[in-house]
């Protein structure tokens, strides 16, 4: 068992969901921003507080997104070295372990 590529792997999974995550909050945030440049200038009724506290909210979010991104990046590395380790100190033990989870998989896919 290789765990270079166990880790790979996992990294890989690891950064595909967040990509989708990620891209799934920055085009809402990209929505929301085109709705109010939208609405301000088809609707002059679009009170200032209301814009400002909407640009506000906006701000928010993409800082928010920025921190939930760094925060992936950052659990990430740590699973991927918490296996690592596990790995490495307990080989037998993660053959063991990834022929179970195979052995799962395998029976769950085979009944689709």
């Amino acid at each position: 068992m290789d765990t270079n590529n166990t880790i790979a792997e996992a990294q890989a999974a690891s950064a595909t969901v967040r990509d989708r995550l990620m891209d799934d909050l920055q085009h809402t945030i990209d929505e929301a921003e085109k709705w109010l440049e939208d609405s301000a200038s088809e609707h002059a009724g679009v009170s200032s507080e209301t814009r400002a506290r909407f640009d506000d909210t906006l701000r928010t979010a993409r800082s928010d997104l920025r921190k939930l991104e760094d925060s992936f990046l950052a659990h990430s590395r740590d699973a991927a070295e918490t296996v690592d380790v596990f790995v490495r100190d307990n080989p037998w033990q993660a053959v063991g372990i990834g022929a179970a989870v195979g052995v799962v998989l395998g029976m769950l896919l085979s009944r689709k």
